[in-house]
């Protein structure tokens, strides 16, 4: 299967899943718009318009989240609205793999290395159920609370694909992956990103979209089809290279297709290389 939860979770009801759906739904108010801010003069002013411009005729609900080192840049859209994470969990479940071995000062087993492997490059579902089990939920937990991912709730009953997940907390994973710090060593980090550079060429869709030749980059996708907002669409990334060092989030549902919500994604991700390269 290629899409981020098991088939038969998309027919699960009940008052509780479906109270997460609603809870994910954000109430009727002034549509968002996109905030940027830039250490660089004028490039703030010019994201917010190609963004903007970019989502102008896009059906759903889009959050967007841009983090660029080198210029101080931050642009962000619905930074806090729930969605379901679908397979762009998996990125957490190799870091909470990663962090409880480190904890240890063991390296991942060969059966690790081969799950990771192919819940990564693969977006394997079967990978990531056997190793979300042998976590378990208290774990993922745990490496969101050292992660200060607050914003991110676990999916119940080995639901993996329902995690509930925000653009702040993709956001903070994407920074920790790309910068030294107290929760993942160089070695987690390197891994993490190895493997997101190893998906395979039809899952490579998304924020990678229009990136320079001379960028480096890190993607994890996620698509996941439900009776309620249609297609969950979504792609983090890590980009680093042509003066610039930066992470992405685009999350979106209430797509009609799959491609229609790559589509939105990439539209976003082209004007956002395409900006910072020029700055």
């Amino acid at each position: 299967m290629t899409q981020g939860i098991s088939r038969r979770a998309r027919w699960v009801a009940g008052g509780a899943l479906l109270a997460c759906v609603a809870a994910a739904t954000p109430a009727a108010a002034a549509t968002p718009t996109v905030s940027c801010t830039s250490g660089t003069a004028g490039l703030a002013t010019k994201l917010k318009k190609d963004i903007t411009s970019a989502l102008a005729n896009r059906k759903g609900t889009i959050a967007v989240g841009l983090y660029d080192r080198t210029t101080k840049t931050t642009c962000t859209l619905r930074s806090s609205t729930a969605y379901d994470s679908a397979s762009v969990v998996k990125v957490t479940v190799l870091a909470t793999l990663l962090w409880d071995a480190q904890k240890t000062g063991r390296a991942l087993t060969s059966r690790e290395k081969s799950l990771a492997t192919a819940m990564i490059t693969k977006s394997d579902n079967t990978a990531t159920s056997t190793l979300w089990k042998q976590l378990g939920v208290t774990k993922i937990k745990g490496f969101l609370g050292k992660a200060g991912m607050t914003q991110t709730k676990p999916g119940a009953n080995g639901y993996w694909g329902l995690t509930q997940i925000t653009v702040t907390d993709e956001q903070k994973l994407m920074k920790l992956l790309t910068a030294k710090n107290a929760v993942l060593t160089d070695d987690s980090r390197w891994y993490v990103r190895k493997l997101m550079g190893d998906v395979i060429s039809s899952q490579r869709w998304g924020t990678p979209y229009g990136a320079p030749s001379d960028v480096l980059v890190h993607v994890k996708n996620g698509w996941l089809q439900r009776s309620t907002h249609g297609w969950r669409v979504h792609s983090v990334g890590t980009f680093k290279g042509g003066g610039h060092d930066y992470v992405m989030t685009v999350l979106t549902h209430g797509n009609s297709t799959m491609n229609y919500g790559i589509t939105t994604i990439q539209g976003v991700a082209k004007v956002i290389h395409r900006d910072l390269a020029a700055s």
